[in-house]
C-alpha cells in the first residue's frame, strides 16, 4: 500500500467534513489504478473527475502527478463510457 504524506490541505474538497483520511487514501488508490473508471469514484464518493484531479494534484509530488495525468488522459479504461468491458467490482466499492 502506498502511503501519502500531507494528506489534508486547505482545499474545499479535502476539508469536507464527510471525507475521512481513509476515504482520501481510497480515492487516491482508485484514481491511481488504471482499470478503475472515474465514474466508479464518482458513484462511491460523489467526486467528479476534476475534483479527483485536484485531490491528486495536492497529494502527489508534482512529478508523480504529471506522470499520472499523462497515463490517464484519454485512457479508455478510466472512462466507463468508452470501456465496453464489465469487470469485477472490488468488495471495497459500494454495491
Amino acid at each position: 500500500m502506498v502511503r501519502y504524506s500531507n494528506l489534508f490541505h486547505s482545499n474545499d474538497i479535502i476539508n469536507d467534513d464527510r471525507m475521512t483520511e481513509e476515504d482520501l487514501n481510497r480515492i487516491i488508490e482508485m484514481a491511481w489504478e488504471d482499470r478503475t473508471p472515474f465514474e466508479a469514484i464518482e458513484f462511491q464518493f460523489g467526486l467528479k473527475e476534476n475534483e479527483v484531479r485536484k485531490i491528486m494534484r495536492s497529494n502527489l509530488k508534482e512529478s508523480s502527478f504529471k506522470l499520472w495525468r499523462e497515463r490517464v488522459k484519454g485512457r479508455k479504461t478510466k472512462h466507463s463510457k468508452t470501456n465496453p468491458s464489465k469487470r469485477f467490482k472490488s468488495k471495497n466499492q459500494k454495491p
